[in-house]
């Protein structure tokens, strides 16, 4: 898939595929369209909007990654870690807490956060982010890499997706392009050893990703963490223990 093409669609996100800021009174919001009180309703309900809202999360998607990384300790302090489709932010304030990034805890190692959207990311304290880059552009993976310390990540995190276009299949075959050449950029910029965590639509072409993690990595596993939505296609490929020869098998 030419990269153009997910460019154009990810730079335009609707604003119902985007967290939307928290500081909104959703009550009070008025819904333009049917799908939009859809949306509202549904937020209004959701425990993990409400649970973001009170511990001061960008998004209720802090929670996905929270419990992925309880269940199967990919984060450490001092890691470097690189967010990928981090707007709004709150996978980067779960990994600022998490690998010590503001040097919180003087007994652990500083690690290191590296956000990277299409979108604007407003600043956060312990994160470095990189807005309007483009993570299927070289330039931007070279951006990536004079950033981080030594060159080189701990683990690699994506949440990142296109626009959704309302046909599944379509939708579904651009993330996987995206992935893909996110777990190519990872031979280049993830360490020996290092992890690394992609969320994917699940679909006919998903065991493409499966197969290049597999070819690279120690162990790949599936995860749905009950924040996802019981009804999305959502699912995360875990990959651990970045292998060392980057070489297909």
């Amino acid at each position: 898939m030419a990269a153009a093409a997910v460019t154009r669609l990810w730079q335009t996100p609707s604003p119902l595929v985007q967290c939307r800021s928290l500081h909104v009174t959703l009550r009070t919001q008025k819904a333009k369209t049917g799908a939009e009180q859809i949306w509202l309703t549904r937020q209004q309900r959701d425990p993990y909007v409400k649970a973001a809202h009170a511990q001061h999360y960008r998004c209720r998607s802090a929670f996905k990654l929270l419990e992925i990384d309880k269940e199967h300790k990919i984060l450490h302090p001092g890691n470097r870690v690189v967010d990928c489709g981090a707007a709004p932010g709150a996978w980067s304030q779960v990994l600022v807490d998490k690998v010590n990034s503001l040097g919180q805890d003087p007994a652990e190692s500083v690690g290191f956060v590296l956000g990277v959207d299409l979108l604007r990311i407003a600043p956060l304290e312990g994160a470095v982010f990189l807005s309007k880059c483009d993570l299927t552009d070289p330039a931007t993976h070279r951006k990536i890499i004079d950033l981080l310390p030594s060159g080189q990540a701990d683990v690699i995190l994506s949440d990142m997706a296109p626009n959704a276009s309302g046909i599944k299949e379509l939708d579904h075959q651009r993330l996987v392009g995206m992935c893909l050449s996110l777990v190519d950029f990872s031979g280049t910029v993830l360490r020996p050893g290092g992890n690394f965590l992609c969320k994917i639509w699940d679909g006919g072409e998903s065991s493409l990703i499966r197969d290049r993690l597999q070819q690279r990595f120690q162990i790949v596993k599936t995860v749905k963490p009950k924040a996802s939505r019981t009804e999305s296609a959502e699912i995360y490929l875990l990959a651990k223990s970045h292998k060392s020869n980057n070489a297909p098998n």
